[in-house]
């Protein structure tokens, strides 16, 4: 007999994930509705600067190709920061200037995929053609770039310049761009998609591109500029003891970021497209992975020849050969021992 229990729970809990579903959906789109307050604000911007019709149309089509229809969870988080280090509710003046800084780092994110899309001449970006790759685009893409960025000191000068705030807002923006073009200038020097040196790679290397590439940004970022706006000090003491609560932050997201990147690194490799949304392909990209520089680390000297021969390569037999030898020095079980370990350094 089947138990009325169990039937309840079922589909007590598939109510809570829709309601949570719906709950998500909800503040995606008030996100959303925020985009374009400050796109109009900026081609009002664009247009108060007398600039011919057929420019302000282009930025106009840029801005909305490039920025929206990711998935906005760095820009999302500036909210839900907010209103967790306020501990209530957003006043309608709070949620957007929270939500503008949000899409700032939006703005930020279009600025590097844009330029980062023409570094490795890539297809595709969020399921449709890259901007640079669009009919009469090319080589603009690199303006379209620096435009996307300078739209960011725009909105920060109207919306927060009378702000008490508002020169470290300025200072975490350049200092965030700045160490996220470190990373992606070692990248690219380490792991162009046309030459293969295994010699230039290391677990220490990655760590850096993960940290100054993504980490900051990505993790970081959101946080510290809900913080600013909190007007959270820079440091204060307690109990005889100075504490610096940016120093905190960044201890903590910053390992934290290595940890999402390590997961979507082995999901590369060992994940299906329909668990992953895509198929893995830093293989044969050539990419300073975490798990190419775990093999490296504890490859005998056979193991090496195998790698140098075909990791990087467009060849699917060769990228089968590398997927292989990532099963033969257990790959799977060194992933498993690095989670557990993260898990209780994090926890």
């Amino acid at each position: 007999m089947p138990n009325p229990t169990s039937k309840l729970d079922i589909a007590a809990g598939a109510l809570d994930a829709n309601t949570k579903a719906a709950k998500k959906a909800e503040a995606r789109k008030k996100f959303e509705d925020v985009f374009d307050k400050i796109r109009d604000e900026l081609i009002e911007r664009f247009t108060s600067e007398n600039m011919p019709q057929d420019a302000i149309e282009w930025y106009k089509r840029s801005l909305e190709y490039n920025v929206p229809g990711g998935k906005l969870n760095r820009g999302m988080s500036v909210v839900d920061s907010v209103e967790i280090l306020k501990g209530r509710s957003l006043s309608d003046d709070e949620y957007f200037k929270a939500a503008l800084l949000g899409w700032c780092i939006e703005l930020l994110q279009a600025f590097f995929l844009v330029s980062d899309d023409m570094m490795d001449q890539s297809i595709t970006r969020r399921s449709q053609p890259c901007w640079f790759r669009l009919e009469n685009v090319g080589n603009i893409a690199i303006n379209d770039s620096f435009m996307l960025e300078m739209a960011i000191y725009q909105l920060l000068k109207k919306h927060f310049r009378q702000e008490s705030y508002y020169v470290d807002l300025l200072e975490l923006f350049q200092e965030t761009t700045y160490q996220t073009e470190m990373g992606q200038l070692v990248d690219l020097i380490t792991a162009p998609e046309d030459h293969v040196d295994l010699g230039k790679f290391s677990l220490k290397k990655h760590n850096f591109i993960v940290r100054y590439k993504t980490s900051y940004y990505s993790f970081y970022l959101p946080v510290a500029l809900a913080m600013h706006m909190c007007h959270v000090p820079a440091s204060y003491t307690h109990s005889g003891k100075v504490v610096s609560p940016y120093k905190l932050a960044l201890d903590i997201l910053l390992p934290l970021g290595e940890y999402f990147q390590i997961q979507d690194d082995f999901l590369d490799y060992s994940g299906t497209p329909e668990q992953i949304g895509k198929v893995g392909t830093d293989i044969i990209d050539n990419k300073c992975s975490w798990c190419i520089n775990v093999a490296l680390s504890v490859a005998t000297p056979e193991q090496r020849k195998v790698l140098d021969e075909n990791y990087g390569q467009k060849d699917s037999q060769k990228e089968a050969r590398v997927k292989a030898l990532y099963e033969e020095i257990n790959l799977r079980e060194r992933y498993r021992k690095y989670e557990e370990d993260a898990y209780q350094r994090l926890g």
